[in-house]
């Protein structure tokens, strides 16, 4: 019997919007206790931090509670994978020397349980947000992460605060499903060389909580949502995905185009 594999996103620790960062990390902690009797792969896709910089000898204070509750599951046998976001993009090795959690910056191809599946973040995919990916080559660049770390951690992290408070009401978290011409995700998922060949498309970065089943009636393309509007994720048994609500009855689907089976 293979592994159950769970796929969450966009936590944004850190963040006082909806509700404090600290309510949601106990919410996360929660939910991550409620299932990890399972023993089986969690991925953490992207953006678990409002804003993030690792320097060579000290991180962000706080999320002791839910980075307790990770070494805790890696103990029990859990694989844990954690992919960074446009938020959280200048985390280095912390999570792997400290609790052997693999650390990806870029989307993976990897299959699970027979599925091929196309698994990231999803930040700077897709056509448009010129920007943006302008941005991200500058803040990737080790020359210019090696010059950050040099401010003093007080200040450093006090500016990537800023940035990030800014970046949220620039982009205003709670978005709508834009139709499938102008989502971006759905296009890059459209578009890909491997498309048929690829049975789902996992991203997290929209605030949105989609199950988009692509042209050729055969892929899917997930959005995971996150953990401010929805606290959601998504759940891979059997080879079939689904899409669960933790803590929030009245929760539901931001856009789909499946009919209901």
């Amino acid at each position: 019997m293979s592994q159950v594999c769970y796929f969450v996103s966009d936590f944004h620790l850190g963040l006082d919007v909806l509700d404090s960062s600290r309510d949601r990390e106990l919410k996360v902690v929660r939910w991550l206790q409620s299932i990890e009797s399972e023993i089986g792969r969690l991925y953490i896709v992207g953006d678990i931090f409002d804003y993030w910089f690792e320097y060579s000898s000290a991180i962000p204070k706080g999320y002791i509670k839910f980075i307790s509750q990770l070494s805790r599951m890696c103990d029990l046998g859990w694989k844990i994978e954690f992919f960074t976001g446009n938020h959280d993009m200048w985390q280095f090795r912390y999570f792997e020397d400290e609790l052997g959690i693999v650390t990806h910056t870029s989307p993976i191809d990897i299959v699970l349980q027979d599925k091929r599946i196309i698994l990231g973040h999803g930040d700077g995919l897709g056509p448009g947000d010129h920007g943006y990916k302008i941005i991200k080559k500058i803040f990737s660049n080790r020359i210019c992460q090696w010059l950050y770390g040099w401010i003093h951690p007080t200040v450093g992290l006090a500016i990537m605060k800023y940035i990030s408070g800014r970046s949220n009401r620039e982009n205003d978290l709670n978005r709508s499903w834009q139709g499938a011409d102008k989502e971006w995700l759905a296009q890059y998922a459209e578009s890909h060389p491997d498309r048929d060949e690829i049975d789902y498309f996992i991203f997290g970065h929209r605030h949105l909580v989609v199950d988009y089943e692509l042209k050729n009636k055969k892929t899917r393309y997930i959005n995971i949502g996150d953990w401010i509007h929805h606290r959601s994720y998504a759940k891979l048994e059997d080879g079939n995905i689904s899409i669960h609500f933790y803590e929030n009855p009245d929760a539901q689907i931001s856009y789909t185009n499946r009919t209901p089976t």
